[in-house]
């Protein structure tokens, strides 16, 4: 058994490598060429352009992997089934079970190299592709959208029992904003406070908290009517006061910060965990970032859809379609698992379906259609 796991393991491997280094060299090549046409500009030369697309390879791998995975494995199935190998494998005792058993062993193994890939070096690279990309940007700044980013306190869990609600403009990395709007609210809802400063810089104190350091501070308090007198609410007062620093206490941890401010592609599945428990426990919209958490954390699950969609193109002899035949159905077969999984997420934030669901129910679907046609095959062929 140990020969037959070493033969079926080397032939899959070597071919999954060699269709993984193809698609890498392509994306490569892709951005090489969209990163050329920034050269020249503000300082960003050859060799930035190089260390940019070498730092997006990661992400690339994380996507592709699962294709690569199962077009290598397609292409050594049926290179053993048209050479006789795998039928001569059969005859000598390698059963069905036997068979699924070794490849969902080699598709654990991918599942745990694609967990560690997505977990800690795509989004490290991510954040360092976005930090290195803003260096030369001519606002030196991560985009954050029109609208910026959004982060609320309830008052519950707000300092002082206020309500907050925090907006950041533009984000020169995890620590640093600017543009920050600051907005206080007492518990009838209404504004008592509001800070705008030019930027602001995080210090961390403790995994409960942060200290904002503002400065460039514009800070507008308004005088509430007092209980009796909400009829007189058009005499409020404001007052501006500027200052060049201010410090601002919140109960924001920095994980949550920079959760907020960076790109979903760049948080590892612990870190979207934690700041939909963060939206959620402050009445905000979390499905998105549950969507992104579930499909994150069942993506591992692709590589094993992948090596059971692979094991019937065994079963096939040379007779049932040529080589480039299988090849290219495996192929439509990776493209149509990932327009199934987009689809189901664009579908389950539109009808609301329950995350978890919408992220697991491709690979459910094609695993069962996998085995269903390894089952048929077994048993007619």
């Amino acid at each position: 058994m140990k020969t037959v796991r070493r033969l079926l393991y080397r032939q899959i491997l070597t071919s999954v490598l060699f269709v993984t280094l193809a698609f890498l060299a392509l994306f490569l090549f892709f951005d090489l060429v969209d990163e050329l046409q920034r050269v020249g500009r503000q300082g960003y030369g050859v060799t930035d352009a190089l260390l940019t697309c070498a730092l997006q390879l990661p992400s690339h791998l994380y996507d592709v992997f699962p294709i690569t995975l199962l077009i290598g494995s397609i292409s050594a199935l049926a290179g053993l089934a048209q050479s006789s190998e795998f039928t001569i494998l059969r005859t000598g005792g390698l059963g069905p079970g036997r068979a699924l058993a070794l490849l969902g062993g080699l598709g654990l193994s991918a599942s745990v190299f694609t967990m560690a890939l997505g977990e800690w070096v795509s989004p490290w690279a991510e954040q360092q592709t976005a930090t290195h990309k803003a260096q030369f940007a001519q606002s030196k700044q991560v985009s954050l959208g029109r609208g910026g980013a959004w982060l609320r306190e309830s008052a519950a869990s707000g300092p002082d029992g206020r309500q907050t609600t925090v907006n950041v403009g533009a984000a020169l990395g995890d620590r640093h904003f600017q543009s920050v709007r600051i907005f206080e609210f007492n518990d009838r809802g209404q504004m008592t406070r509001r800070l705008s400063a030019q930027e602001a810089f995080i210090q961390p104190l403790g995994d409960n908290g942060s200290r904002w350091i503002l400065n460039q501070v514009v800070e507008t308090q308004w005088q509430q009517p007092k209980p009796g007198l909400e009829d007189h609410a058009g005499d409020i007062m404001a007052s501006d006061q500027r200052m060049a620093q201010k410090d601002w206490d919140s109960h924001l941890s920095p994980r949550v910060i920079a959760a907020s401010v960076l790109p979903i592609d760049t948080m590892s599945t612990a870190a979207l965990w934690r700041y939909t428990q963060h939206l959620t426990r402050n009445a905000q919209s979390a499905q998105k970032y549950e969507l992104a958490f579930w499909k994150k954390a069942f993506a591992p699950l692709a590589c094993l859809v992948m090596m059971s969609l692979a094991l019937p193109f065994a079963y096939l002899q040379s007779r049932s379609g040529g080589m480039s035949l299988k090849i290219f159905g495996g192929v439509m077969l990776g493209i149509s698992f990932v327009l199934a999984n987009h689809i189901t997420s664009h579908l389950g934030l539109l009808h609301q379906w329950t995350p978890w669901l919408a992220a697991v129910l491709p690979s459910v679907v094609y695993t069962l259609m996998a085995m269903s046609a390894f089952v048929w095959l077994v048993r007619n062929r």
